[in-house]
């Protein structure tokens, strides 16, 4: 038997702490070793405590949690998971501390919620168990060099991604010229945090990047993100191919579930698309994945070592429904190999 994740709760609420807590404690495989109520109660429990993950307010005094985290991930490179609130402000500190090198995000409850941080205790011990190597933010990453000639064929493009999507998905994205293929994504992400990261994607990257609407039509050089929270994201009318928003159940525990967007391209699209499959925990997204190279679609996973969480793409390439596994860097070149006209008139 694994030993336990050592976690150590930093939060300058003391209600949020003890709530936090009493949520870890109530998981046998979780031991939360500390509590902190701001930086510098958290950098000397760290350095006593040597806990396994750390999971942190971005509001704080004294030091917020975005600077905070800067110099964990100079100094002393560990998980690190986010407590932010729901909000627009909160959702784009949370973006901001992901591409830092955060592990994954959590929002804080309502009032009244019946099962606050209901996943925070699978998401401590999957940051226990990962292997991840610190990466510098974004602002500091080279440009890609731009995509000379690039013709886009007829495919679309379907991706899917969890934990450690945001850094994967700016990674594979900015490789694409503003004329990409069509593509559609469903990032698992909270309500709200999703607008955010879409505007956040289209700063960064050539095409346009949008939240998804219901209706929206699908076309060249625009990509559309799932929004988070009550509904999926599918494909519809091969004819004129459009976002549409469908009420469900959470699929996989998800919704959106990237299990019905690949349902749904592997049925309007068959041979004519491309799935991919970034890292992520679970097993959302593979049976799908499977459909479509079923259907005649060529199919991407991430390769283990580049992955935040081998999850995702363990199960997918598992069942046989991964072509071929690519580490992360090689992925956005690989999407347009696929999706560029060979000639005219050519998918």
């Amino acid at each position: 038997m694994n030993a336990a994740a050592r976690v150590l709760v930093v939060d300058d609420s003391p209600t949020m702490r003890g709530l936090i807590s009493a949520v870890l404690r109530a998981d046998p495989e979780v031991d939360v070793v500390g509590q902190a109520g701001d930086a510098l109660e958290a950098r000397a429990a760290i350095k006593a405590l040597n806990p396994d993950v750390v999971t942190l307010d971005i509001e704080m005094p004294n030091m917020n949690g975005l600077d905070f985290l800067e110099k964990i991930m100079t100094l002393r490179p560990m998980p690190v998971i986010m407590v932010s609130t729901m909000t627009h402000r909160g959702a784009d500190a949370t973006l901001a501390a992901l591409e830092i090198g955060a592990f994954d995000c959590v929002g804080k409850p309502s009032p009244g919620e019946p099962h606050p941080f209901g996943d925070l205790a699978e998401k401590v011990k999957a940051a226990a168990r990962s292997q991840r190597q610190y990466v510098k933010p974004a602002a500091e990453r080279v440009p890609p060099p731009a995509v000379a000639d690039f013709r886009v064929g007829r495919k679309i493009v379907a991706i899917g991604s969890s934990t450690g999507g945001v850094e994967a998905l700016i990674n594979v994205l900015q490789k694409f010229p503003a004329n990409c293929p069509p593509t559609v994504i469903t990032q698992h992400m909270p309500p709200t945090f999703t607008r955010s990261f879409a505007e956040r994607l289209n700063r960064l990257c050539a095409p346009v990047v949008q939240e998804a609407t219901d209706g929206a039509r699908l076309e060249i050089g625009k990509i559309y993100l799932a929004p988070g929270g009550e509904r999926h994201l599918r494909v519809v009318n091969a004819s004129a191919p459009h976002c549409r928003l469908v009420d469900g159940a959470p699929v996989n525990g998800h919704r959106p579930s990237v299990d019905v967007l690949f349902d749904s391209v592997a049925e309007l699209a068959g041979r004519n698309a491309v799935g991919v499959i970034l890292t992520g925990m679970g097993r959302d997204g593979a049976a799908g994945l499977l459909k479509m190279r079923h259907a005649g679609a060529r199919t991407i996973g991430q390769n283990e070592k580049t992955c935040v969480v081998y999850g995702m793409p363990r199960v997918a390439h598992e069942l046989g429904a991964v072509e071929q596994q690519f580490p992360l860097n090689a992925i956005g070149e690989e999407i347009l190999k696929i999706t560029a006209a060979r000639k005219e008139g050519s998918e």
